[in-house]
Order: structure tokens, then sequence, then C-alpha cells
């Protein structure tokens, strides 16, 4: 009885000590800051300790999905002027 107390009690104390050391799961990025990096990242002026912070954010399927998304819209602007621009003419 004694020796599961004991373990119990070291349980604790190590789930304790996990939790105050900043070592739990990494918190996700949110939609501004994914949208931002993705802008950033784009024009090539995001600074390096953004471009750090983004790896470190966790998973990277947000910056996949949007510099997806991103580029689709590019790709549909560029066409919608130059259709425009060739349709002015």
């Amino acid at each position: 009885m004694k020796e599961e107390n004991r373990q119990t009690e070291s349980r604790r104390d190590e789930t304790a000590s996990e939790g105050k050391s900043g070592a739990g799961p990494k918190k996700k990025p949110g939609l501004l800051k994914v949208i931002q990096s993705i802008l950033a990242g784009a024009l090539g002026v995001q600074s390096s300790r953004r471009h750090e912070e983004d790896f470190e954010s966790g998973s990277p399927w947000h910056y996949i999905v949007g510099g997806i998304i991103f580029g689709a819209i590019f790709v549909v602007t560029l066409i919608l002027i130059v259709r425009w621009v060739l349709a002015s003419q």
C-alpha cells in the first residue's frame, strides 16, 4: 500500500513539474498570424524571428493550406486582370 502511495505521489510530482516547464502542447497560430506569415513570406519580407516562430508553432498544415489558397487567389486575380486589360483594347 505504501509503495502505491509513493508511485502516485511521484506521478503527481512529475506531472506538476512538466506543466511548469512549458514543454506542454504547442499553441496553434491564429488566423491573423497565419495570414500575415503567408503574405510576408510571399513578398519575401518575413523576419527570421517570425520564420522560426512559424516552424515552432506545431503543425505546418495551417501554412500549407493557407499558401495553396493564397496561390490560387493570386493566379485567379492575375488571370482576371489580364482578361480585363485585353478586353478593354
